[in-house]
């Protein structure tokens, strides 16, 4: 589990936890990851506009730590030209909507004793998430895509569709 935070230059900074098997470090320099479909989209946008982003994760067992990598992303689509070759990286999901590439300028840690210790139980993202997306169908997702995941909460286009 990771967390990612973004911001765009105006409106509201966004925080979300990510899971499954959805993160590769490239090299000391450079984390991808992969975005399945949810109720919003706003690291998109964010990235669109400012490409902040920093990455926390977090030690829920053994010895405390917080982790942090800061950087500048990119986000790569499923109509753009890199899609294919970044999506490799990863097994195939259904709702896979984007990609993020972090070039990181920073890493960070920290303690981490503020942190819970907490023992894992079961994946819903597998369970759960997965699944409603699979039951949809391509078509289905685009239209989800359509209805959820083009426009920001702050008015702004998160790029899903093609637009700028």
């Amino acid at each position: 589990m990771f967390f990612v935070a973004t911001a765009g230059r105006d409106g509201k900074v966004n925080l979300s936890p990510k899971g499954m098997n959805t993160l590769r470090v490239i090299d000391c320099n450079h984390i991808v990851w992969l975005s399945v479909s949810g109720s919003g989209n706003e690291t998109a946008a964010h990235v669109i506009e400012t490409k902040r982003m920093t990455l926390m994760f977090c030690a829920f067992e053994g010895s405390a730590m917080i982790l942090r990598t800061y950087g500048q992303a990119e986000v790569v689509y499923p109509h753009d030209e890199k899609w294919q070759a970044s999506l490799a990286l990863f097994p195939a999901l259904a709702g896979s909507r984007q990609i993020f590439h972090l070039k990181i300028d920073l890493v960070q840690t920290s303690c981490g004793t503020g942190v819970p210790e907490m023992q894992f139980k079961r994946s819903r993202g597998e369970e759960e998430l997965l699944p409603f997306y699979e039951k949809m169908g391509a078509d289905g997702v685009e239209k989800y895509w359509r209805k959820k995941n083009s426009i920001s909460i702050d008015g702004n286009s998160t790029g899903i569709l093609g637009q700028d």
